[in-house]
């Protein structure tokens, strides 16, 4: 359900006159997102935090001063809004398309067309939109749009086929778009990030059942965290301008492929 604002819903980070860069991070309630959020603030960025969930977008404000907007991803005229609201309030350096997620472990054979389509909205068509909505201000001004594929935009395993399709069909957003904005100031930024444990999205993938989540990273001695990807996107972010970091894949060690992982005992 999309939750519509009202002008008490953006509360006040940095103020926009003190030359600090600003940002949009989507899918900014948890995982990922909020660490990203939490890293370009503590580097002195302006960030605008975007989600579905409004308590934990106004927790997120509390804990690290950034704004925030309730949007719904999936649904046009909420980026519309988005877009409006924070636009109102000055220009944006940089957007982080983080928003997505996986769903079920299906063999193709056996898949659920409707969670397909659930996967191709939340992770392509959403970067997509929200690319649309940004893209004229940072082709103007300069800036950065950063895709979170995956790894998974870059090779396939069984039970993933869903998954693999909507990360590579948002991986081919910025490959594309690279090419057509040659020559303009904007850099188009992918990090695939490889086993990340996070609270929430191998929960959501394996549709709550929290042993079949946790059997993912069982005996890996230390799968990625939501901070260290956070801490690779401020890193591309703030390379020099003329530094275009086209893609960066991030493993944990203990991980060689989609489906080489070493696990103890």
């Amino acid at each position: 359900m999309s939750v519509t604002p009202t002008s008490s819903d953006i509360t006040s980070g940095t103020t926009s006159d003190n030359g600090a860069r600003r940002a949009v991070v989507t899918g900014a309630s948890t995982g990922i997102g909020a660490a990203t959020v939490r890293r370009l603030r503590s580097h002195g960025w302006q960030v605008v935090a975007t989600a579905r969930r409004q308590q934990r977008l106004e927790a997120l404000a509390g804990e690290t001063g950034c704004t925030w907007v309730v949007a719904d991803l999936q649904v046009g005229d909420d980026v519309d809004r988005l877009a409006r609201e924070v636009l109102a309030d000055g220009p944006v350096d940089a957007v982080v398309n983080n928003a997505g997620g996986a769903l079920g472990v299906d063999p193709v054979a056996q898949g659920d067309p409707q969670e397909w389509m659930t996967m191709y909205e939340r992770n392509v068509l959403a970067a997509l939109r929200v690319s649309q909505a940004f893209l004229p201000g940072l082709r103007e001004r300069g800036g950065d749009l950063v895709f979170l594929t995956s790894t998974a935009a870059h090779d396939t395993y069984p039970g993933g086929a869903g998954y693999v399709a909507a990360k590579h069909a948002e991986r081919v957003i910025a490959g594309t778009l690279r090419l057509e904005l040659v020559g303009e100031p904007v850099r188009v930024i992918e990090i695939a990030p490889g086993m990340v444990a996070t609270e929430e999205f191998s929960l959501n993938r394996f549709r709550g059942d929290a042993q079949a989540a946790q059997k993912v990273y069982a005996g890996v001695a230390q799968p990625l965290t939501a901070q260290d990807v956070a801490e690779c996107v401020t890193w591309a972010l703030e390379r020099p301008s003329h530094v275009n970091i086209d893609s960066m894949i991030v493993r944990p060690r203990a991980q060689a492929s989609n489906t080489v992982v070493a696990r103890e005992g």
